[in-house]
């Protein structure tokens, strides 16, 4: 199989054809039903409501530390950084 096949085929494998676009595209046309739309995952959510992004600048050695204790609890930064400040500001 070239790059060439391998480019034109959906995410489950289906080979994307013109009768295939063209299905699609007249379903398109015809609207979709809202109420029959699932939705399709995302982020899990925080907390009681979606997260908030904060941007915060760390000096190179602070940055440094906190991957290091990311890496070494298996982690990501922004959830070391979270449970830092959950203990910092008493919050559950």
């Amino acid at each position: 199989m070239t790059n060439k096949e391998t480019a034109r085929r959906t995410a489950g494998g289906v080979p994307v054809t013109d009768e295939l676009v063209e299905d699609l595209a007249a379903e398109a046309e015809t609207g979709y039903d809202v109420a029959h739309l699932h939705r399709r995952g995302g982020r899990r959510p925080l907390g009681s409501a979606p997260g908030e992004v904060v941007p915060v600048r760390l000096d190179p050695e602070l940055r440094a530390a906190l991957s290091a204790r990311a890496q070494a609890e298996h982690t990501n930064a922004s959830d070391v950084i979270r449970q830092a400040l959950r203990a910092w500001l008493d919050v559950a």
